[in-house]
């Protein structure tokens, strides 16, 4: 992609999830991310319905009468994004890759953060750590989030999700928000993942496409994995092989789904060509819902 190119998709990204933000995930966001912890606000006199356990007894007693603590959500957060740009996300079999919807995924949720006066930082990963880029505020910030994912060439081709984990383990301290964007080709990344959402609020984001969980019947069709290079020559006119296809597809996803579940990992599985938008509100609305 050239120079010129990566400006035009990055500010096409940036009116196309702009508008996305303000008018389907207003206050969404918001209401689906707890903040960092809570701090005192002030006293005041009780009033009818405030809970006992807020009481200050020190006050109280110097007033003669009952007063209560208010406390409010510290609400500044940090996001980080962990981004998979290994070479199966060059792959899309609609008009865009599965690197590009990572890239609109990440503009998306980065203006809302920045909306919300919260700070955003990027891990790039493949089978070794790209680039890292810690987090700050602001609008040309998250545009420079988005400007890497859609222009960096990254050296390497596999796949190494336990490393770059790791790896944000170290340099991240503080409780934050890791999204972890990848389409999971990896494998043994199991007890790094369980290790870091201990210490932070980690969601999988698994990006997809719809050939890779359903083939077409188009007659001899040679596939070549582009982590690998690894060629094979499929029949898809044979209905078996579509069958099978479908099955080592879906007892993928179905794995998945289990290992983070039984790790407490919030996903979002998002495909090239769909509205990730409307999954992203009902994402959101769950966890709400579950706070």
């Amino acid at each position: 992609m050239t120079p010129k190119e990566l400006a035009k998709k990055t500010r096409y990204i940036q009116i196309h999830t702009n508008r996305k933000v303000n008018d389907v995930l207003a206050g969404e966001y918001l209401s689906a991310f707890k903040g960092s912890g809570i701090e005192f606000e002030e006293v005041r006199e009780y009033q009818p319905g405030d809970e006992v356990r807020s009481i200050d007894w020190n006050v109280t007693a110097r007033q003669g009468k009952p007063y209560v603590k208010r406390f409010r959500e510290e609400r500044e957060l940090t996001v980080m994004f962990a981004v998979d740009l290994s070479a199966s996300g060059q792959f899309g079999s609609v008009s865009q890759s599965k690197n590009e919807l990572s890239a609109e995924l990440c503009a998306l949720l980065s203006f809302s953060a920045v909306k919300s006066n919260d700070k955003v930082g990027m891990l790039l990963f493949t089978d070794k750590v790209e680039r890292f880029i810690p987090p700050a505020k602001g609008v040309s910030h998250a545009l420079r989030l988005v400007r890497e994912v859609l222009g960096y060439k990254s050296t390497g081709q596999g796949t190494d999700i336990a490393l770059a984990l790791d790896y944000l383990g170290r340099v991240i301290r503080r409780r934050c928000v890791v999204f972890l964007v990848s389409d999971f080709q990896g494998t043994g990344y199991e007890k790094p993942m369980r290790v870091l959402g201990k210490r932070h609020d980690l969601i999988a984001v698994t990006i997809g496409d719809k050939l890779e969980l359903n083939l077409p019947n188009v007659g001899l069709l040679e596939l070549e994995d582009m982590e690998t290079g690894e060629l094979a020559l499929i029949d898809t006119g044979s209905l078996s092989i579509r069958k099978n296809y479908e099955r080592l597809g879906d007892r993928r996803a179905q794995s998945l789904k289990s290992m983070f579940k039984s790790m407490d990992v919030d996903q979002i599985d998002l495909l090239t060509g769909e509205d990730y938008a409307k999954k992203l509100v009902r994402f959101f609305r769950q966890r709400e819902k579950g706070r």
